[in-house]
């Protein structure tokens, strides 16, 4: 029996391979998790009444794009949020930005760009679904090293004319997962520049934006305003699993130019799978409230300044800027997340699970990363027992 040979290569996703080297063993204390990002703290009180006066309609079939409210609801949001005008033929409702940054892919991606294989970077390390999406459509994935020398995110201008040239689209992640790095409003422009220049789109994952400590994060959608650039040229992807607690929700957007939503709503009502209406609905009361967001973001700001303590004189920790995730140094990501399991139970993620070896090594091999999305007593707890297992 035949399998696509496109796929044969890839490695097991980073939760199954993270259980083949963990659960041969017994945690050596009571079991913290640290691994996934899938926030833990309460989603908004109301959701449950929104959802209770809407289940009547799990009988109707879902609006493709996302229902008109909706639809509102998320261009209202971007105006408070980045100050820039957005109509509703340009945006799409997602079931979870992990669809969206896969199908947007497959509806825009072309087979050849001047007659030669397609290229499509990504950082290194990324969001695995940015890989599949490529080999998807039958690109070349090129991957570029964010690392500390880059401010942990990719330099795709140092990349030779002769792959940028082939490039038709590039993934950047804003606030990065997992480093927590963001891109400036000078990144932004650089790297639409560099798009303009040699004709790629570039989708902009930016499901961390509203996780943050001090200045909100530059959103792409204000910077395409400023610079006047084509919005085609640009696709900006959200979700309410960070900003809201509401990772089972599977909701979120995107947003882009009338031209590229329509090849995308094109694909979904071939391929696709909307969002059930009486989630819809609930994405836009969501969507329209911020006070739980606020609250939200307080109690992540207390859990980064923990980390700040905890940390504090350890050669190599970074504080991120926003997000949720720790990216920790360490001399070998995998054997020091055997170690901590084994030892005393704490349960983080090696670093090169979410990343490729490269010529010149792997960026994520000497890294760690846990996710501060526990409760701030649960979370100091294992943030102090790595600090003593890993650093003294």
């Amino acid at each position: 029996m035949m399998y696509p040979e496109r796929f044969s290569n890839l490695p097991a996703y980073a939760f199954p391979r993270l259980r083949s080297l963990l659960d041969v063993h017994k945690p050596g204390g009571e079991p913290i998790n640290m691994t996934i990002g899938e926030p833990q703290h309460a989603f908004p009180e109301f959701v449950s009444d929104v959802l209770a006066k809407s289940v009547h309609e799990f009988n109707k079939y879902p609006v493709n794009e996302g229902a008109p409210e909706l639809l509102a609801a998320v261009c209202g949001w971007v105006t408070r949020r980045f100050s820039v005008d957005l109509t509703p033929e340009r945006v799409m409702a997602l079931n979870g930005t992990r669809e969206g940054l896969y199908n947007a892919a497959m509806a825009l991606g072309p087979e050849k760009k001047n007659g030669k294989t397609p290229v499509i970077l990504l950082p290194n390390p990324f969001y695995q679904v940015y890989a599949v999406a490529a080999l998807s459509v039958t690109a070349e994935p090129v991957l570029v090293s964010a690392t500390a020398e880059t401010g942990h995110l990719p330099d795709y201008a140092a990349l030779p004319d002769d792959i940028l040239d082939r490039t038709t689209i590039c993934y950047i992640c804003s606030p990065a997962n997992p480093q927590g790095a963001v891109a400036d409003k000078a990144y932004w422009t650089k790297l639409i520049a560099l798009a303009e220049k040699h004709d790629f789109k570039i989708f902009a994952d930016e499901c961390y934006c509203e996780i943050y400590r001090d200045a909100a994060p530059t959103g792409v959608l204000e910077v395409v305003a400023d610079t006047g650039c084509d919005p085609e040229r640009v696709l900006a992807f959200h979700s309410l699993s960070k900003r809201s607690n509401l990772a089972g929700l599977r909701s979120g957007f995107v947003a882009s130019g009338p031209k590229n939503i329509k090849e995308i709503r094109q694909l979904r009502t071939y391929a696709g799978s909307p969002l059930p209406m009486p989630l819809q609905r609930v994405a836009q009361a969501v969507w329209s409230d911020e006070e739980h967001v606020e609250l939200n973001r307080s109690l992540y700001r207390e859990k980064f300044d923990a980390a700040d303590k905890i940390f504090a004189g350890v050669d190599g920790y970074s504080s991120p800027e926003a997000g949720f995730f720790l990216w920790l140094p360490v001399e070998d990501g995998e054997a020091a997340t055997l170690q901590l399991w084994k030892d005393y139970g704490v349960r983080v993620l090696p670093g090169a699970y979410l990343s490729r070896p490269e010529v010149d090594g792997d960026p994520g091999q000497k890294y760690i990363r846990a996710a501060l999305v526990a409760p701030k007593e649960e979370t100091q707890r294992g943030l102090e027992v790595i600090r003593d297992c890993l650093y003294k």
